[in-house]
């Protein structure tokens, strides 16, 4: 079991609270068991103040920090000191001394206003939402901001952009702690999709394609069925009855990413479901996932999560993984959350 403490601060946004309980709520293990135990806490143990029209009372007071081995901090609008003079009051100042070192963190949105005044963040990488990203960076000058990307994991500290991006580093955690299997799992639980459409992208500025535009989905689609053939842009294209140009364009409108980068980060995730569910030899894994050589497969695991592909598999294969039949089987089924920036052999390029 793996205890998970939530501070709520005064101006906590309801929804960004509930996420933790939500998602780590529903990981359960092989019996059913839950994997995840979640508790709310305030810094005093009373009434919190929240961004809506209503209060919130909890039963744990800051003390429960020092008992977890997750703490999860979800964004407030009524940060006060933090965010205008990055300044953490007396009393969250000592809630947060009560954390264990080791404890692992993770800040929702906003925040990482509190992760970065507490000295979490000083020379790492960090997220927040894009609107807060520029007053972050000039306000701690040493965190490394990455205002596109929908969370960070360094390790021990995580940080994600503002509200259904808390929903993706909740999911995160638990493919992270449990492996994809249990994630995917999760994410149908709760009605949600186990990746985004456009990979790790927090906000892309694009027009919505026309309603009656001609989408390039059915072509993604079919090219997921087909991901150990070689595939070329213009064997997409045709798919989708287009120019290999407007192809191009309208699949980067809609997915936020080039057709080469897309079609990787599937080969990697394939490839990733096929080491945590099969006993393949690596070879055959990036034969099945369409990278042609483990050599290949190694460089862009790598590149996507900085593990051998047999590390990968210690790490993530559950204990009485299925067989490759029964994996191959449900391959329709994995998750393709991931950021990956190289393309693959025979991978269409643009």
């Amino acid at each position: 079991m793996h205890h998970v403490g939530v501070l709520a601060l005064d101006g906590v946004v309801p929804f960004e609270l509930g996420i933790p309980g939500r998602v780590l709520g529903a990981a359960c293990g092989a019996a059913g068991e839950p994997l995840y135990s979640v508790a709310t806490c305030s810094v005093d143990g009373g009434p919190v103040r929240t961004e809506a029209d209503y209060g919130l009372t909890v039963a744990h007071d800051a003390s429960l920090l020092a008992r977890v081995d997750t703490v999860v901090i979800p964004p407030s609008h009524d940060l006060g000191p933090v965010r205008e003079e990055g300044r953490l009051p007396d009393p969250l100042r000592a809630a947060l001394a009560a954390i264990r070192p080791g404890t692992r963190v993770v800040g929702i949105c906003t925040a990482a206003y509190v992760l970065a005044a507490a000295g979490l963040l000083d020379h790492r990488p960090a997220t927040t939402h894009w609107r807060e990203a520029d007053r972050l960076r000039r306000m701690f000058t040493t965190v490394r901001v990455e205002p596109d990307v929908l969370f960070v994991d360094d390790g021990d500290v995580l940080t994600s952009a503002g509200v259904a991006a808390g929903i993706d580093l909740c999911l995160h955690l638990v493919r992270r702690d449990h492996g994809s299997r249990i994630a995917n799992e999760v994410a149908r639980s709760c009605v949600i999709p186990p990746w985004r459409e456009g990979g790790q992208a927090q906000y892309i500025r694009r027009p919505v394609p026309e309603p009656a535009a001609t989408g390039t989905a059915p072509a993604r689609a079919w090219a997921v069925e087909h991901l150990a053939e070689p595939l070329t842009l213009a064997d997409l294209a045709a798919r989708a009855n287009m120019s290999v140009r407007t192809f191009t364009r309208r699949f980067r409108d809609e997915t936020g990413a080039t057709p080469g980068q897309w079609l990787t980060l599937q080969r990697v995730e394939l490839a990733r479901h096929l080491l945590e569910t099969t006993d393949w030899p690596v070879d055959v894994v990036a034969h099945r996932a369409g990278f042609g050589t483990g050599v290949s497969l190694r460089r862009h695991l790598h590149a996507a999560v900085g593990v051998t592909p047999q590390a990968y598999r210690r790490t993530f294969r559950p204990p009485g993984a299925g067989t490759a039949a029964s994996a191959w089987a449900s391959v329709a089924e994995r998750p393709r959350q991931g950021r990956v920036p190289a393309t693959a052999p025979g991978t269409p390029t643009g």
